[in-house]
């Protein structure tokens, strides 16, 4: 279609038609900062009902860790609380209060290991995020997902915030309040879709296998995670910014501080690139120029220094040792008929995802098929196939799903 100039025509976006929520239906509580108010809350989430919606917010990119800046609850019949974790750092009343409640979050895993920290852990779980990608819904953020389903908008913007901030700014506790508003009609709706689908059973396992995971474990080397770091080719340049990471890392906790804040990434990579031989050198560097490194100049220093200077047996190895398969592109290299059993599984999975209308990552964990036909069993039945998916994690209704295809993928051996 053109227009009548002759230029393409573009064609305008339908303007949305749901209703914007712009402030919490029951007004904006107090923030609950003494012990005082938080046993009044306490005692009206005991004598609400239903599911207890809950959020967190927290300081990401500001403050080192991950601990929540601030609690968001919501029950039927107990309205909404907004508690300040930081003068309240014990919330073993509220996890009382809730006793065997069903949670409600959305995308539950960013938020329970920070709950965890303060006394509040669920024993039953409905994750809605977790629930849109079962559903196949196109787009699984809690605002595309209430805006879906529930025709609501919710305010944006204030997400990637310094919840750490004192006093919280109205309009951010706004923001805090209806992230709670909805959440559990949403819940409502979900599970209206997942039952009709004919996946209520597969929610409830996946909900289950978060409550069994437990917190995360410590990251192997994390400062293999550094940005930029795959130009640092020999074992003493992964060394040296191994020490310096270590620096930037103890400063940053001792100041509670994101350690980007303290040092990017980048400074850091082209400290060990440069490989200065003074402290002038190093703050020459146009990135070490600002007025905070030139103060730490000496600290960045003595770390390139120590990280020269460490024995060659204590140098990193280019990659960290795994027990698992190599990266993908180097199958076809080391064993073209591992590459060919990935190739029919992967395929196989991806039919089966458009069938069921469920993202292939949810489907099956990408590292665990990995493993499967690297190194396929013996005998590839789908019975064996379905031990090894179920001892590699993977829940009864994805065995029950992938373990014929699996099975037969594993059994290429040419």
């Amino acid at each position: 279609m053109t227009s009548p100039e002759g230029a393409p025509a573009v064609e305008e976006t339908p303007e949305s038609t749901a209703v914007p929520l712009l402030a919490p239906r029951d007004g904006l509580p107090p923030v609950i900062e003494t012990s005082t108010a938080l046993a009044d809350y306490a005692r009206a989430l005991r004598g609400g009902s239903g599911p207890v919606a809950v959020d967190a917010e927290r300081a990401s990119g500001y403050r080192y860790g991950q601990r929540a800046y601030l609690v968001q609850l919501r029950r039927a019949g107990s309205g909404t609380g907004l508690v300040d974790p930081v003068p309240l750092p014990d919330l073993t009343l509220v996890q009382d209060a809730i006793g065997d409640a069903e949670w409600v979050l959305h995308a539950a895993n960013q938020d329970l290991p920070c709950l965890a920290e303060i006394g509040l852990t669920p024993t039953r779980l409905f994750d809605t995020e977790l629930a849109a990608r079962l559903a196949g819904l196109p787009r699984v953020g809690l605002g595309a997902v209430v805006e879906s389903l529930l025709g609501y908008s919710l305010q944006k913007g204030h997400s990637a915030a310094d919840w750490s901030t004192r006093p919280l700014p109205a309009d951010w506790l706004v923001y805090a309040a209806l992230d709670v508003e909805v959440l559990v009609e949403l819940r409502d709706a979900l599970a209206g879709i997942l039952e009709e689908q004919g996946k209520t059973e597969w929610a409830r396992q996946e909900f289950e296998a978060i409550l069994a995971a437990g917190p995360p474990a410590p990251k192997v080397d994390p400062w293999r995670r550094t940005s930029g770091m795959h130009g640092l080719r020999s074992r003493r340049q992964l060394g040296v910014l191994k020490t310096l990471w270590e620096a930037r890392d103890l400063l940053a906790r001792r100041r509670d501080v994101a350690p980007g804040r303290v040092l990017p990434d980048s400074a850091m990579v082209a400290a060990v690139a440069a490989d200065p031989k003074t402290e002038t050198e190093l703050i020459d560097l146009p990135v070490f120029r600002g007025r905070a490194n030139r103060k730490l100049a000496s600290t960045w220093f003595g770390a390139l220094k120590a990280g020269r200077a460490l024995p060659e047996d204590q140098l990193p190895l280019h990659s960290k040792p795994g027990d698992g398969p190599p990266p993908v592109n180097r199958w076809a290299d080391r064993d073209p008929v591992a590459a060919k059993r990935l190739q029919a599984a992967r395929a196989g999975l991806a039919a089966l995802g458009e069938q069921w209308s469920v993202p292939v990552e949810n489907l099956l964990s990408p590292d665990l098929v990995r493993r499967l036909v690297w190194s396929p069993p013996a005998d590839a039945t789908p019975d064996v196939v379905a031990g090894v998916l179920r001892e590699g994690g993977a829940r009864e209704w994805q065995i029950g799903l992938t373990r014929d295809l699996l099975a037969d993928a594993a059994a290429i051996t040419a």
